[in-house]
């Protein structure tokens, strides 16, 4: 049996970040009961502070939790559009004909999240630029084009983002933005003007530093950076279906915030000698790829510490040139974010062939546990699964089980034996695919499904992979993503998304003029009879947890999915959840929104106790990225991004008419 957690042989220091130290000492001059310094982050696991959105997730924790509660049950029903912002992007495509003209400039979607810090909203756009907004009217105040976008497409989805980060010394103001081919960007938050002492003009070259000469085809950063102290954390985002053994290692890099200059690195994929490098077998950790975190990441700022969500290797399915567990792909790493050192890690997936990454940010949660407050992390999975630690020693909060699983018989491939099963949390979604799951809406139906069904190889979770085609459920695409979950720190509930997405994996023998791999996965999407989804609804639904219990309160649909098909319009069926995407959560003192997905485009507000909708908007416009929400002046607004895949791309602001 695999021990379930690795930890340093030292013992684990729990000591304060610079950052308390430099409150304490400021404290101690200048404490009154109202003072509180401009920029100060809020904790880590109690929400975003003083009605303003510092981070991405709110808070360094992403609980994407505000204490805000204007907007309520009772008048959720009076929004509107306050105002709408036109992404920058649109005028310098209408300006520039080849980017009007050619689809390699246009983007699957707007998934940015912006930040709102002293009176002013900040966002990035698809293409790379930055903007500062007036929070009140939509108004630009000023936008930066570092014009990344002239190097050519990223690699991955193009051009996209997902926001950037924010610093502050109290003196100086800073937004950190992490985009193109590659490059990490310094930008002064008051003025919009590249920092000239950060890196070579205002800009690092993140493909320099790795260790290995990278193809910038391969290998791009889409979600934001995290800063932690005086420390700029960077992840990365690849390509991990290549056909090569070789590709861009996803190694995690701290930068000094103020000189760009990289202060260390730590290795995804360990290098000789290196805690994990004998898990990568016949010394394939030299050419090996991916491991990258493309996802979000969470900070706890009071212990220095710093949780990486890391990926898959490349490539995602077939793993006959890698031999071995794969450490530290599919793993939850802690690391000391002062000096890029390993604290304890978890891997959720040993040997990983499924694309079973983590995918979203893991959630800082403060819990009680049998009349014990533990200081957690939660990481939920593709899978379904939601892993929780103590978030200091890495120790799992409820047992984690080393179940045995089926082996695979793919040529040159080796499967783990075993893989690891929390036992608390439950499920959030169901998983593996087998003939009790697939619709049945009809005796015709069901028929019609398990007629298609059964030209693949399918199975429950972890069921190895065959020659020719395999279901694999969840997919790619999840289970839960990278919008994640939202925790409420006044109740210890955590709220999770999900979609339940599946994917046909086909696995044929290599070509060796387009790979020097046995087996070269494809991937696509299959669709279940006249159009519908092969298996059972819900498809898009909202879970609920008492975190301090390990228990699941509810599980509600989010939309109506496919109920006027023509095959079903007659059924009088509840509501199935939308089969698309879903968008991101936001959790308020009141209340929980949450975008519905594509089908409908809306975005819905429901009761936290029950998971009951109490109202719903059309935005006119696909949306699923994560909102915020900020008070000023007295007024509470949700902002949120909308539009890509040729619809303008724009936030818009929602408050109380």
């Amino acid at each position: 049996m695999r021990p379930s957690v690795a930890r340093s042989s030292s013992k684990l220091p729990v000591a304060p970040g610079r950052l308390f130290w430099v409150m304490l000492v400021l404290g101690l001059f200048c404490w009154s009961p109202a003072w509180s310094p401009i920029g100060s982050p809020a904790a880590a696991q109690t929400g975003a502070a003083d009605g303003q959105w510092r981070s991405y997730g709110g808070d360094s924790g992403h609980t994407k939790y505000s204490p805000l509660d204007q907007i309520s049950e009772d008048n959720v029903g009076d929004l509107e559009v306050a105002w709408t912002w036109m992404s920058v992007d649109e005028g310098l495509r209408a300006r520039n004909e080849v980017m009007r003209e050619r689809g390699a400039f246009q983007t699957y979607a707007y998934e940015v999240t912006p930040l709102y810090v002293n009176g002013v909203l900040y966002t990035t756009t698809s293409l790379g630029q930055v903007a500062a907004i007036d929070p009140e009217t939509g108004e630009t105040l000023w936008s930066y084009d570092p014009a990344l976008y002239l190097e050519g497409r990223p690699a991955v989805h193009g051009f996209m983002t997902r926001g950037l980060a924010y610093w502050t010394d109290w003196v100086e103001e800073r937004l950190i933005y992490a985009g193109g081919r590659v490059y990490l960007v310094s930008i002064d938050a008051k003025t919009g003007e590249p920092d000239l002492t950060f890196g070579r003009g205002g800009r690092v070259d993140l493909k320099e530093g790795l260790g290995r000469t990278i193809d910038a085809r391969r290998y791009t950063v889409s979600s934001p950076p995290l800063v932690v102290g005086d420390v700029v954390v960077v992840g990365s985002a690849m390509t991990e279906g290549t056909g090569y053994k070789e590709a861009p290692p996803g190694h995690v890099r701290g930068f000094d915030v103020r000189t760009g200059k990289m202060k260390w690195i730590f290795h995804t994929i360990p290098q000789e000698g290196e805690l994990g490098y004998e898990t990568w077998e016949n010394d394939s950790w030299r050419l090996s790829g991916g491991a990258n975190v493309w996802t979000l990441m969470s900070a706890d700022e009071e212990l220095g510490y710093v949780y990486l969500p890391v990926g898959t290797p490349v490539t995602d399915y077939y793993g006959g040139h890698r031999l071995g567990d794969n450490l530290f792909a599919n793993s939850l790493v802690c690391l000391d974010a002062e000096t890029g050192e390993r604290v304890w890690h978890f891997q959720f997936v040993h040997h990983a062939v499924w694309d079973y990454d983590p995918p979203a940010a893991p959630n800082l949660i403060d819990i009680t546990v049998d009349g014990r407050r533990i200081e957690a992390v939660a990481q939920i999975t593709k899978q379904g699964f939601t892993f929780v630690f103590d978030r200091v020693t890495g120790e799992p909060v409820w047992p984690i089980e080393e179940r045995s699983v089926p082996q695979s018989t793919l040529v040159g491939e080796r499967t783990s034996p075993t893989q690891p099963y929390p036992t608390k949390p439950p499920l959030f979604l169901t998983n593996g695919a087998t003939e009790s799951d697939v619709i049945d809406f009809t005796p015709e139906l069901r028929a019609e499904g398990l007629a298609i069904f059964r030209e693949h190889n399918a199975g429950p979770l972890y069921t190895p992979l065959t020659p020719g085609t395999n279901i694999v459920r969840p997919g790619w695409s999840g289970g839960a993503n990278w919008w994640g979950a939202a925790f409420d720190p006044d109740t210890g509930r955590l709220y999770v998304p999900s979609w339940a997405h599946f994917s046909l994996v086909r696995m044929d023998a290599g070509d060796p003029e387009r790979s020097d791999m046995r087996i070269r996965p494809q991937v696509r999407d299959l669709t279940g009879p006249r159009g519908l989804p092969l298996f059972k609804p819900p498809y898009s639904q909202l879970t609920a947890f008492d975190m301090n219990a390990g228990e699941k309160l509810w599980s509600v649909p989010v939309g109506d999915g496919p109920r006027d098909h023509e095959a079903l319009r007659d059924l009088e069926l509840p509501r199935l959840g939308n089969f698309q995407k879903l968008g991101g959560p936001l959790l308020t003192k009141t209340l929980l929104f949450i975008g519905q997905g594509k089908e409908t485009n809306r975005i819905g507000a429901y009761d936290k106790e029950t998971g009951e909708e109490l109202w719903s908007m059309d935005l006119g416009g696909q949306f699923h990225a994560a909102p915020i929400t900020y008070l000023i002046d007295g007024k509470q607004y949700i902002v949120l991004a909308i539009g890509g895949s040729g619809e303008p791309e724009r936030l818009v602001a929602l408050a109380l008419r």
